[in-house]
């Protein structure tokens, strides 16, 4: 495939991306939109298993109780969008069992032909960790998510603002989660920023290429 940007367009959209304290109430583009959500779809986790659900809150009155357990953070009511980030309460052989399916459905290939692979994640996952190793790994996979998603809303000019100053255990009750195997880890907002907010025009701070790279 042909880039979709060169390495200076791509640095340009990280250094225009910050935090967006003040959104626009301005709504994204449907397309827009939808290629956000495909984003999401298609990020990366450990042995594919993508132990997350991303809800969209999209009810206005829903979001509205969600500010006052968000540290009453205008992001959460004021964004175009709001992006609640979950993760498996528990791995079972069934997660498993299920991605085994589709790899082969989609892939065209023989079961027995990826068994080891099948057995691979139950012993690396399923077996292998208990239940807060469990919780541990899908966390670190969620962020991965999270991290491609703020990334790919700045290469197409969209802000967005991850919010991890929230009530988790609120936004489960909230949200209806309770009992439904997943559970809130962190909140991002997405839209547009508003010309009133001051962070926009500030210079990044961070550490010298010195510092937080090394060489072995």
């Amino acid at each position: 495939m042909q880039p979709v940007s060169s390495p200076n367009q791509l640095i340009s959209a990280l250094e225009w991306r910050y935090a967006t304290k003040l959104f626009d109430t301005k709504k994204l583009p449907a397309a827009t939109w939808s290629a956000l959500e495909k984003s999401l779809q298609l990020a990366p986790s450990s042995y594919g298993l993508q132990p997350w659900k991303f809800f969209i809150v999209e009810n206005p009155e829903i979001r509205a109780k969600l500010r006052p357990v968000s540290w009453n953070q205008s992001q959460v009511t004021d964004a175009s969008h709001l992006v609640v980030f979950t993760r498996r309460t528990e791995m079972t052989e069934k997660d498993v069992q299920d991605f085994f399916d589709l790899m082969v459905s989609e892939r065209k290939v023989e079961a027995d032909k990826i068994e080891a692979y099948r057995q691979m994640m139950l012993g690396g996952v399923v077996k292998g960790k208990d239940a807060t190793a469990q919780k541990e790994w899908a966390a670190r996979q969620v962020y991965i998510a999270l991290g491609q998603f703020m990334a790919a809303a700045a290469m197409i000019g969209v802000d967005t603002c991850a919010l991890e100053g929230i009530d988790a255990a609120a936004y489960d009750d909230i949200l209806g989660l309770k009992g439904s195997g997943y559970e809130t880890l962190v909140g991002c907002a997405v839209g547009y920023r508003s010309a009133d907010d001051k962070y926009a025009g500030m210079k990044k701070v961070r550490f010298p290429m010195s510092r937080v790279f090394g060489k072995v």
